[in-house]
């Protein structure tokens, strides 16, 4: 049997949702944290198949048949493990990587092994300095916060040494191969051929993968005039940051119950949620999500609210993740703050029942960018005519790209509102612009942001379904 790469592998069952999968097959209904439905491989009347998302299982409690969503699709096909494995690939867009010789394979399992146990002996080292009284600068800086010890624990926060001769690194040496050490992130080389902590005098935020073991570290300047202010593990055998959720290892089940998620990007952002009770939380860790990470969210939730900094990197950003998630099938809401404030700043000021005020709120997405573009031009100002042609303009060539017509006349409506025009004028037009299949477009429009680029893009996907419960 052809064998590949456990990280392959591992990442296969994290992208391709078991629920989705079974969904194919056979219907399923909720039942508090799992799915239940008839088992496809005996008659029965009585529903006993269970499947797990949070396990990424699934078990008949009838035939006692189970597995994960490899199995499954195994029995379903009736075909061999590698086909199995090649027909998921296919569905969430995985390639398949050559498959291994036996000892490549052990050697592969054997190196990540080895990684994780590294990053297991960092954590420990990190966190036992904290509460040494080298960290004191650590510990202000969540402690100004508002950080409870409970949160520190919870998540894990470390201290680098600043130091080298308090390093960590010469244990490491001592135990695993020098290459090894540099393949896993936590060391570097330099120009005189030291191998040196990557991380000097910084507070240590452990990365964790979502079924829990760490992964990789986020360093926060303890310096002012210490650059960067952030530094983060490079990319490894072990972490990929496009396939990664901070936090997500212990919010999954609050995101289940509550049955959405709120995506913030910072990791004190999280935190602060956390600590106030508001535990369906994930962070991007600043950057734009990517396709695997929306499979990764997507077996956990369909619906997200997006909390991110009212700045124009912040909406750019926001921007971006709504049209993959949109892309990704998700229902997209936005949370507004107020300028000069994100999510932790908020809290720390306001509490957390005026951020869940704040999440109640939250605008589907097509409201908030109609909302955007009508007060770019004044709209709502009583803008002279310019601008309420060039609002009308530039949406009438988004409209042009809904291929659904119920969802046109539904955006019609809501720009008729925004417009002040009737909905027979504004449908007429649209129509016009459809049939035409392109419309003319004027330089502000042809010349996009990447915000007003993404919002061309995922109007007429989210005018279809804009709640978000």
């Amino acid at each position: 049997m052809p064998l590949f790469p456990t990280s392959f592998i591992d990442e296969l069952k994290t992208v391709a949702d078991i629920v989705a999968v079974v969904s194919d097959t056979v219907p399923l209904r909720k039942m508090g944290v799992t799915y239940k439905g008839l088992c496809p491989f005996h008659g029965e009347k009585t529903p006993s198949f269970n499947v797990n998302p949070d396990k990424g299982f699934f078990k008949c409690f009838g035939c006692g048949v189970g597995g994960d969503v490899i199995k499954f699709v195994e029995l379903r096909d009736a075909v061999g493990f590698a086909e199995a494995v090649k027909t998921l690939a296919a569905r969430v867009g995985l390639a398949v990587p050559e498959a291994e010789g036996q000892k490549e394979n052990e050697a592969a399992i054997a190196e990540r092994e080895s990684l994780l146990k590294m990053h297991e002996i960092a954590a420990a080292f990190y966190r036992a300095l904290y509460d040494t009284p080298a960290a004191r600068r650590a510990r202000e800086d969540v402690e100004k916060r508002g950080l409870t010890p409970e949160t520190v624990q919870a998540f894990g926060y470390g201290y680098a040494p600043a130091v080298a001769k308090d390093a960590f690194n010469p244990e490491l040496l001592a135990t695993f191969p020098r290459e090894l050490v540099l393949r896993s992130g936590l060391a570097i080389l330099r120009d005189d051929g030291r191998v040196v902590d990557r991380f000097r005098n910084r507070l240590m935020i452990p990365i964790h993968r979502d079924s829990g073991p760490v992964i990789a570290f986020g360093g926060r300047a303890l310096d002012k005039d210490q650059i960067p202010k952030y530094l983060n593990s490079p990319e490894t055998p072990l972490y990929t940051k496009g396939r990664t959720f901070y936090g997500l290892h212990l919010t999954r089940p609050a995101i289940r119950q509550k049955g959405f998620a709120v995506l913030v990007e910072g990791y004190f952002d999280l935190a602060q949620l956390w600590q106030a009770g508001i535990q369906n939380v994930v962070a991007s860790s600043g950057t734009a999500l990517t396709p695997a990470q929306g499979r990764l969210l997507r077996r956990s939730t369909s619906k997200i609210i997006l909390s991110f900094d009212p700045d124009a990197a912040g909406q750019g950003a926001a921007a971006r993740s709504s049209e993959m998630l949109v892309a990704e099938g998700f229902q997209v809401n936005v949370a507004l703050l107020p300028e000069g404030q994100d999510p932790d700043t908020f809290v720390r000021t306001e509490g957390g029942a005026a951020y869940a005020d704040r999440l109640k709120a939250s605008q589907p997405y097509l409201d908030y960018l109609l909302d955007r573009a009508a007060a770019r031009h004044g709209i709502f100002a009583g803008s002279k005519a310019e601008g309420r042609r060039t609002f009308l303009t530039e949406m009438l060539a988004v409209a042009a790209t809904i291929p659904d017509a119920a969802a046109r006349d539904q955006f019609a409506d809501r720009l008729a509102h925004k417009a002040r025009i009737t909905e027979d004028v504004i449908r007429q037009e649209i129509r016009k612009a459809a049939v035409r299949k392109t419309v003319e477009v004027p330089a502000a429009v042809r010349h996009r942001t990447p915000l007003r680029q993404a919002e061309a893009g995922l109007l007429w996907h989210l005018v279809r379904d804009p709640e978000v419960g």
